[in-house]
């Protein structure tokens, strides 16, 4: 009986601490445009906080996120910058497309190191010969430098300086070349201008005049945590999130599809 009292007391306390535990967290895995770095990670600090689950960034050029999503990386929330890769998924059937929604905008600046004497009253002023290295996102790839290069084609400007475009692997990439000295110019997000102590904003492109910028976000269909991502989803669209948004500089356009 000393035995079986014994058994039932460890068998009561054990019952006990699973009941008072807590469940095992989510893992959410967010793909994510490198220009949301600074900002999601605030968001996420805060989430992981309130919710005990764990977010995990993975931050590339949104060309490459969409090819690993692609090729069965294991993502759960998609967040693009630009609508072309989102697309793509959709096509795909690679994304729950009634979960989809345009959350932010951003705007285009022209960006120089910190140390240079370079002031552009105009865009169309990076034709002049003097400014031989422009770092740009892939223009052909990379959504910021395909906004950046329609830009630069509607002002009329790209032919005189396509062959002095050095192209980069994403905007973050290109923000780097600048902040480095490695070019004399390059054209960024204006939420990458604004977090960088190291460059300073040679021409800010009006918002009216540049591309319409979109960042749609979406979960993707095979998600091994969908009910927690869509929570996680919700989150981001929530006003505390979309005021950190807003402080990194980002435009608010909350669309559903």
């Amino acid at each position: 009986m000393k035995y079986l009292h014994h058994f039932l007391c460890a068998g009561l306390v054990l019952l006990l601490f699973t009941a008072l535990s807590p469940l095992r967290a989510d893992e959410i895995e967010v793909f994510a445009a490198s220009s949301l770095s600074d900002a999601l990670k605030e968001i996420s600090a805060s989430y992981e906080t309130e919710s005990g689950d764990k977010i995990l960034l993975n931050f590339a050029a949104s060309d490459t996120l969409a090819t690993q999503i692609q090729a069965g990386a294991s993502a759960d929330i998609f967040f693009s910058a630009d609508e072309a890769k989102m697309n793509y998924l959709e096509f795909k059937g690679l994304i729950v497309k009634e979960t989809r929604k345009d959350l932010l905008s951003n705007g285009l600046a022209i960006v120089v190191p910190a140390k240079s004497c370079l002031a552009l009253t105009s865009a169309t002023q990076l034709g002049d010969s003097k400014i031989q290295k422009i770092a740009l996102g892939q223009p052909l790839s990379v959504p910021a430098g395909i906004y950046a290069r329609i830009y630069l084609e509607k002002i009329g400007v790209w032919d005189k300086i396509k062959l002095r475009v050095v192209p980069f692997e994403s905007v973050r990439a290109t923000l780097t070349a600048v902040e480095t000295g490695k070019v004399d110019a390059g054209i960024v997000y204006k939420t990458d201008a604004l977090i960088s102590k190291k460059v300073k904003v040679a021409y800010e492109v009006p918002v009216a005049e540049g591309p319409v910028i979109a960042y749609p976000v979406a979960l993707v269909k095979t998600s091994q945590h969908a009910a927690a991502a869509q929570k996680f989803l919700d989150y981001l669209a929530t006003d505390s999130s979309l005021k950190v948004f807003e402080k990194y500089g980002f435009i608010v356009k909350l669309t559903t599809h």
